[in-house]
C-alpha cells in the first residue's frame, strides 16, 4: 500500500497546486453555470500510479471525475468527493486542475425542482473522506457516488446504472486494482456507480461539451 500512499499524496498535491494557478480559465469559457450541473473531468493522473488512466480506460469513458455546480454567497463552487475529503471547490480552480477541458450535464426540467434538496442531501456528506477502494458503502465517498447517493436518498430513484467491476474492461489494470485492493484478489463483484454511468442517467443531458468528447 506504499506506493499507493504516495500516489494519492502526489495526486493531493497536484489538486493543491492548481490552486495557486490564478483564475484564468474561468473568463475564457461561455459556459453559464446553474446549480445542480454535474461537471465530468479528465484528472491529471498521479505519477507512479494510473489510477486515472484505469478509471477511464475500464470504463471506455474520457471520464474520471465529477462534481456538482453550487452556489455560495454569490460564487460558484463544485461539490466533489476528492482526496483528501468531500469539500467545495472554486468553480475556476476546478476547472483549471482539468486544463478546461469538462463537459456539463443538466437535470431535465421535470426533475430540477429536487435541485435544493439534492444539494442539502450531499453538503450532510461534507468531510467524508475520500474512497479509494470504490465500494458504494457510507464510510467513505467516491465522486460519482456523491450525487448518486444524495440523489437516491432524496427521491428513491437510482441516478444512472450501478454496474460491476467484473463487467467493466479491467483486465489490463489488474496491477492498479491489486495495489488499491493489497491483494491479488480482484474484487469482480463489487457494484459500482463510475462517472461514465453517472452521465447516462436518464434525469440528466448533456447542455455543454468543452474538449472531453
Amino acid at each position: 500500500m506504499a506506493r499507493l500512499r504516495a500516489g494519492l499524496l502526489i495526486f493531493a498535491l497536484v489538486a493543491m497546486a492548481v490552486w495557486g494557478c490564478g483564475r484564468s480559465v474561468a473568463t475564457k469559457v461561455s459556459y453559464q453555470p446553474q446549480e445542480g450541473d454535474i461537471l465530468f473531468q479528465s484528472l491529471p493522473d498521479p505519477p507512479g500510479l494510473d489510477i486515472v488512466e484505469a478509471i477511464e480506460g475500464a470504463t471506455e469513458s474520457p471520464y474520471s471525475h465529477c462534481g456538482v455546480v453550487v452556489q455560495v454567497k454569490g460564487d460558484w463552487f463544485v461539490l466533489e468527493a476528492m482526496v483528501p475529503r468531500v469539500r467545495e471547490t472554486p468553480l475556476d480552480l476546478w476547472l483549471k486542475r482539468g486544463q478546461g477541458k469538462y463537459d456539463v450535464y443538466r437535470l431535465k426540467e421535470k426533475h430540477r425542482k429536487r435541485i435544493p434538496h439534492w444539494i442539502f442531501a450531499m453538503r450532510t456528506r461534507m468531510g467524508k473522506r475520500y474512497d479509494f477502494r470504490y465500494q458504494m458503502d457510507d464510510e467513505a465517498i467516491y465522486c460519482s457516488e456523491l450525487p448518486f447517493d444524495a440523489w437516491k436518498e432524496i427521491s428513491g430513484e437510482e441516478m444512472g446504472k450501478i454496474v460491476k467491476l467484473g463487467d467493466l474492461k479491467w483486465q489490463k489494470f489488474r496491477s492498479v486494482i491489486e495495489e488499491i485492493e493489497g491483494t491479488g484478489v480482484i474484487p469482480v463483484e463489487r457494484e459500482l456507480i463510475t462517472p461514465r454511468d453517472l452521465a447516462a442517467a436518464e434525469q440528466l443531458e448533456l447542455v455543454v461539451a468543452n474538449g472531453l468528447k
